[in-house]
């Protein structure tokens, strides 16, 4: 999805077309897999931040055309509301200082950011759901200006015959609501971490990532309000898998799997079961016409672009044209701070590292079903949410997940990576878990403070996101944000 595409209508021949050279991918793919054609080297890792404009009364604004004129040195991309701006690093090789090089590389990228927004008279803040968002603001005027975000509006109110994308969602309260385009997707921002996996440890990985990503969420989470509602702790996945629900089967009816999805289980013997999935279960959204040749994977990778799972498998190509195996890893809200952001993500690696480690040795830790459980009701409750581990462990995420931290630890050891760092980061983790505030509790926190003195909710909004970007701005991790 990250190339624009330039067609105002697609006809049937586009899809047939689009469909022949998706199979002949697919089935070339499918070589790759069973003769070794993609690389063993691993370890690279990558980013994507996505971020808001925002007023000095913490309102959205709606300015990352004139952000992206004035930020041409940074690979900054705008996101699909006028709002958002994406920031993208280089992968970051493998080595002993691989986190401490990822946080100066994101501290980099923000900081030009951040200057960049100033001298538009506007703040950039990392959140996941930003309070002050209002559905109205969520137009087709506000939509980003590349073709693919209209032409994706286009195709996925024609999928549903024209039908708004209806919202329910019961938390703290409650919120049901109708929205006429695929604007409401426009509300959630995210941390999205790739990571480059051998080729041998494909299956391995991503079975890790989906046990992985009940955890990292319960503790990362940091989008509990939403239009003015207190909802889920990560209230930004819901929101996502129903802001694009669309039918996914090829005879028109409804996929058990919407295309925001955790998936519909392990991977049993390879990651191109995932590719074939995509390929029998989903209808092609945008049947650009790319490159005829089947070796640049340019149709597979742009319908593999318009299924949004949160552990989605990649194919990569090294500068010398090498095919690799990555993963996209979707769960991380933005936010709250870099060294929070960094500290999620060494949570994240040592535990994909050292369950991938036990997969491996052929240990069963959960069930599919239950790692589900675990993903969304940690979006649900945060550290409130119960959790199941390995060996019918299971308890309240806050208790449990103490218990992980040496299992992540091992994970980042096994990774090669510094003592000291692996002890400054999950240090962090270690903290807010004490503490029990990540950045979604600080926000709830912080907003019941805010109304015993102030009635009016949009006002007590304005004044959370606020105090929230002042402490952003402090660059103190969010468990030692004051209550004020």
């Amino acid at each position: 999805m990250g190339r624009d595409v330039e067609a105002d209508r697609y006809f049937k021949h586009h899809f047939e077309q689009f469909s022949a050279r998706l199979e002949a991918e697919t089935e070339l793919l499918q070589q790759w897999f069973t003769q070794g054609g993609l690389a063993e080297e691993g370890g690279s890792i990558g980013f994507e931040l996505e971020g808001w404009l925002i007023s000095p009364r913490g309102e959205p604004t709606p300015l990352n055309q004139h952000f992206l004129q004035q930020v041409r040195q940074l690979d900054c991309t705008p996101e699909l509301s006028r709002f958002n701006i994406e920031i993208n690093s280089p992968p970051i090789p493998p080595s002993p200082r691989l986190l401490t090089e990822l946080q100066q590389q994101l501290e980099q990228r923000w900081s030009l950011c951040q200057e960049t927004a100033g001298r538009l008279g506007v703040g950039l803040i990392m959140i996941g759901t930003l309070p002050t968002l209002r559905t109205e603001m969520l137009t087709l005027e506000t939509m980003s200006q590349p073709g693919r975000y209209h032409a994706l509006n286009r195709e996925l109110m024609r999928l549903r015959r024209g039908a708004p994308f209806q919202f329910h969602l019961h938390g703290e309260e409650q919120l049901s609501f109708y929205h006429p385009d695929v604007m409401l997707e426009a509300a959630t921002t995210s941390l999205q971490i790739h990571l480059q996996t051998p080729f041998a440890l494909g299956s391995a990985t991503y079975n890790a990532l989906l046990l992985a990503s009940g955890p990292v969420v319960a503790v990362a989470a940091n989008s509990p309000l939403l239009f003015g509602r207190r909802l889920w702790q990560e209230s930004r996945i819901p929101l996502f898998e129903q802001a694009v629900a669309v039918g996914g089967l090829k005879d028109g009816g409804v996929s058990p799997m919407g295309r925001v999805t955790f998936g519909s289980g392990f991977v049993r013997s390879s990651v191109y079961e995932l590719f074939v999935e995509n390929r029998e279960h989903y209808l092609p959204l945008l049947p650009a016409e790319l490159a005829p040749d089947p070796q640049k994977m340019e149709h597979l990778s742009l319908h593999n672009g318009t299924i949004w799972r949160w552990n989605r498998p990649i194919i990569g190509f090294a500068s010398n044209g090498q095919p690799h195996l990555r993963f996209e890893h979707r769960t991380l809200p933005a936010g709250p701070t870099p060294v929070d952001s960094v500290a999620n993500i060494a949570f994240l690696l040592g535990l994909v590292a050292a369950l991938t480690a036990k997969l491996v040795r052929g240990e069963v830790l959960l069930s599919f079903a239950q790692a589900r459980d675990n993903f969304y009701g940690a979006a649900r409750l945060g550290l409130d949410a119960h959790l199941q581990w390995q060996g019918g462990e299971q308890g309240r995420a806050g208790d449990l997940l103490p218990r992980l931290l040496p299992l992540a630890a091992d994970g980042l050891r096994r990774m090669g990576l510094l003592e000291a760092d692996i002890a400054t980061y999950l240090d962090i983790i270690a903290a807010r878990i004490a503490t029990g505030q990540n950045g979604a509790n600080w926000q709830l926190r912080q907003l019941t403070r805010i109304e015993q003195r102030q009635r009016d909710p949009q006002q007590a909004g304005s004044e959370l996101v606020q105090r929230y970007f002042q402490w952003q701005e402090s660059g103190q991790a969010v468990h030692q944000w004051e209550i004020e």
